[in-house]
């Protein structure tokens, strides 16, 4: 098993304050969530998750939205809330406050709308960030490609670095094949929505292209001093 622990940070941007306020909302969030009773949890993460069976009927579309800030545990939120940590502020440096939040969002709503796609008449409500970082993962493969990616090995406990294209490749590779293999079922057999990954990681790539030429003016700078 193996995860990333940091990456190559650019120094000339914007400082990236909504990078880390969308962790802290997202934290925020699950702490609510989960002082809940358990009954009141359910209800709260059907009310306000993505369920695609309601997507399709056009109800509770404002869920595309809303389903981004809940998780569904520990786990999944401290997975979620590394890779925003480590991915998002090099985007949002780069591209500045307000054009992240855009992209942001639209890259969460863009993945939800690709796992209602591959999961229509699903009643199972989807929940997590994941779609919207998957985005900030697309656009920072285009952006910084030679970026190096700290990536802590488990099994050798060490860590070692490698570049961002590598790390990414092996990353959407994996969600490729994981989505395919669940094709067909309301959602991968180990609950997690790979389908969201895969559409959030295609818009990313795209917005990445458009965002691109700022990257690499910021990158000359950086080589300059």
């Amino acid at each position: 098993m193996f995860f990333p622990i940091g990456d190559t940070n650019i120094k000339y941007g914007t400082k990236p304050f909504f990078a880390y306020a969308f962790i802290a909302i997202n934290m925020a969030m699950f702490v609510w969530q989960i002082l809940m009773p358990a009954t009141q949890q359910q209800n709260f993460v059907s009310a306000y998750g993505c369920i695609p069976l309601e997507i399709m009927h056009a109800q509770d579309l404002f869920t595309l939205f809303t389903n981004m800030f809940l998780h569904g545990g520990w786990v999944h939120l401290i997975g979620n809330m590394l890779f925003l940590w480590i991915f998002g502020d090099n985007i949002e440096s780069t591209i500045g406050y307000f054009k992240f939040i855009l992209f942001y969002i639209i890259g969460g709503i863009v993945a939800s709308l690709t796992h209602v796609f591959f999961n229509l008449g699903s009643p199972i409500p989807s929940i997590g960030a994941s779609g919207a970082i998957a985005a900030c993962l697309g656009a920072y493969l285009v952006m910084f490609p030679t970026s190096k990616i700290k990536v802590f090995i488990l099994f050798l406990f060490a860590s070692i670095n490698v570049p961002a294209i590598l790390f990414l490749g092996i990353w959407i590779a994996q969600q490729f094949m994981s989505g395919y293999g669940n094709l067909g079922k309301t959602i991968g057999t180990d609950n997690v929505a790979y389908w969201a990954h895969i559409g959030g990681f295609v818009y990313g790539i795209f917005c990445g292209f458009l965002f691109r030429s700022k990257a690499v003016a910021i990158l000359k700078k950086e080589s300059a001093h």
